[in-house]
């Protein structure tokens, strides 16, 4: 029965993330574990940033203990939840969890309030300043001297991107602990494995660099992440598809997808950015600036047109109806489930 409940508390979680999104006067989960990161991090690279090898190790001990953390807090409620009996308060505590680890509504709304400011025929000075700030506010790049052009693909890139680590990567995770405790109680149930692949996602984006110390501070962050999101982002590469206007050209799409995407440093990044790409019929990757450095990322539909404000929208819409295409996939996945079980 607790199980029913928890899947019920997570479809609600969907939808209030869809509606509401993340609410303002709550702490997100996001900002306890950054600020947890960051002091950790800072400390370490003030005070052993020299040298190389402690770094490294040191960096194994970041991203375990701040995984860690986030799994025996999530799990803590769960038990609460449990052994209380489907407690009120514990419940509620799981709804928000749960919600707060799926970004559909604040990734879509950042990235397609930057289509419509490029859309208005007029951008004087100001509003391309105010544009630069939000594309700053989703990219690692520099976008400083950006051109239009560059801002709308950095923003499809990180959509794309951060569509599997934001949405379906937790989505994944949250549903595989459902089913865990279908089994057991203690074993890794949705809140415990949605906040470890929280911490996961926010460990890579902090401090999974290939530059400066993060070099060695964030290469277990980095490559734990490249593991967590392995399946999600190839879940994602032959399920799109099927949501698209392109599903007649289902094999080709998935051949070119992976074959541009497997090109990428990231053995998850570029393939679910390719899979975006050939569906919506655009060219991504190229040129970017990182720090001071110019890096130039293999072609993904080299042959595509360029970004443009409408093919975000495209974008935003596929992400909508691939995540209402796993709800049902995971709804009847746990029906056949519990019968047999």
């Amino acid at each position: 029965m607790a199980e029913i409940n928890l899947f019920l508390i997570f479809l609600g979680s969907i939808g209030f993330d869809l509606l509401i999104g993340d609410p303002r006067f709550l702490i997100h989960p996001v900002q306890v574990i950054g600020f947890y990161i960051k002091k950790l991090s800072d400390y370490l690279i003030n005070n052993i940033g020299e040298n190389k090898n402690t770094l490294f190790w040191a960096g194994l001990i970041v991203a375990i203990s701040t995984i860690g953390i986030s799994f025996g807090l999530g799990k803590l409620i769960e038990l609460s939840y449990v052994q209380s009996r489907n407690n009120f308060f514990s419940g509620l505590l799981i709804f928000l969890g749960l919600s707060s680890c799926i970004a559909t509504k604040g990734l879509i709304s950042s990235v397609k309030e930057i289509a419509e400011l490029i859309e208005r025929k007029e951008i004087n000075d100001q509003k391309k300043r105010i544009i630069k700030e939000k594309v700053q506010r989703i990219v690692s790049r520099d976008v400083s001297s950006s051109s239009t052009e560059h801002l709308l693909r950095s923003s499809v890139e990180s959509l794309t991107e951060n569509s599997v680590d934001g949405i379906f990567g937790p989505l994944f995770w949250i549903f595989i602990g459902i089913i865990f405790m279908k089994c057991s109680i203690f074993l890794p149930g949705p809140l415990s494995l949605g906040f470890s692949y929280k911490a996961i996602s926010t460990l890579d984006s902090m401090i999974g660099y290939k530059y400066d110390y993060f070099r060695y501070l964030g290469f277990f962050s980095a490559k734990i992440e490249d593991i967590f999101t392995f399946v999600p982002s190839r879940l994602v590469l032959i399920t799109l598809p099927l949501v698209s206007s392109k599903v007649n050209e289902y094999g080709s799409m998935i051949k070119k997808s992976y074959l541009d995407g497997k090109k990428y440093d990231s053995p998850n990044a570029g393939i679910s950015e390719a899979i975006f790409a050939y569906i919506s019929g655009i060219k991504l990757g190229g040129k970017s600036k990182y720090k001071n450095e110019i890096i130039e990322k293999p072609l993904i539909n080299a042959n595509g047109d360029i970004c443009t404000g409408k093919n975000i929208k495209m974008i935003c819409q596929l992400i909508l109806r691939l995540q209402f295409l796993w709800i049902l996939i995971f709804i009847l996945i746990f029906f056949i489930i519990s019968i047999l079980i």
